[in-house]
């Protein structure tokens, strides 16, 4: 039987599960601590000190950062105006969203876009490749899913998967044709190493009590560009590269600001590296 103190500790957990869920959902909508303290349960007076202590840096400070991570998004891939994307991202002034950026990235938000749209620029006129992957729009249900999420590099999040196969398999989790996922929500060319984040993720079929770190959330459906990548999981960025930079608009299609779903067909537990599927979903508009 837990004590007291893991009891509070899984509380609270599950509650600023709940407020970083919400950030994400709504970053375009006002986050007041006022909203985010009543979502968390948490009394106003206290929710900012909470929220620093577990998550590690200020509320207003994590919310500015998403929200200047989707706008360097914007300014490599549209045209845009700096303003227009300055007030879309929270920021009352151009030169408050001037002075914001460039401490995130070293570089003025002008400079940022000439940069990479020069880039991206060169790549339309040089670079267009005749397709050769097999790709197509699809429909996804809705999905629930319990997780452990893991911040920090994609390719150390092997604890989180640890942790959550101990936990589902005495459980009965891991049937045959189980989804076995990952979702992540950061692009690793924008969003520092150290702050990528991922969930690793099994579907469940019915609602069962969870506790830290494993959590429980729904995975919203739509439709998705989809392909499937054959290799190693360390290539997945050239199959996320050919999809995202060629197939993708190349058939007219926009990629939606949500996370992607990548569902692993096989276990590198008992299959070789080169033999590994992996099926790959890109939210589309």
């Amino acid at each position: 039987m837990k004590n007291l103190k893991e009891i509070t500790k899984m509380d609270y957990a599950k509650r600023m599960d709940r407020v970083l869920e919400h950030i994400q959902d709504h970053l375009d909508d006002e986050l007041s601590l006022e909203i985010l303290a009543d979502i968390a349960c948490f009394s106003q007076f206290h929710f900012h000190r909470i929220f620093s202590g577990m998550i590690g840096e200020p509320v207003k400070s994590y919310i500015r950062r998403l929200r200047l991570e989707r706008a360097a998004k914007k300014l490599a891939h549209t045209d845009a105006p700096v303003t227009t994307i300055a007030f879309e991202s929270g920021f009352e002034t151009h030169e408050s969203f001037t002075r914001s950026f460039r401490k995130a990235f070293g570089i003025s938000p002008l400079h940022y876009r000439k940069t990479n749209q020069i880039e991206i620029r060169k790549k339309r006129r040089h670079y267009w490749k005749e397709i050769t992957m097999k790709a197509e729009i699809v429909t996804l249900e809705d999905m629930d899913v319990i997780f452990v999420r893991h911040v920090g590099p994609y390719n150390m999040c092997g604890a989180a998967w640890e942790i959550l196969f101990q936990w589902a398999g005495p459980k009965g989790l891991l049937q045959p044709g189980t989804k076995i996922m990952g979702l992540s929500f950061d692009d690793p060319q924008v969003t520092p190493p150290e702050k990528l984040r991922y969930d690793a993720c099994i579907e469940i079929k019915r609602q069962i009590k969870t506790e830290k770190p494993v959590g429980q959330r729904h995975v919203t459906g739509g439709r998705f560009a989809k392909t499937t990548h054959m290799g190693p999981y360390d290539s997945l960025a050239e199959t996320y590269a050919q999809l995202c930079g060629q197939w993708i608009p190349q058939n007219g299609y926009e990629i939606i600001n949500r996370e992607c779903i990548e569902i692993y067909l096989n276990s590198p537990e008992n299959t070789e590296p080169q033999e590994l599927i992996t099926d790959i979903y890109i939210p589309v508009k």
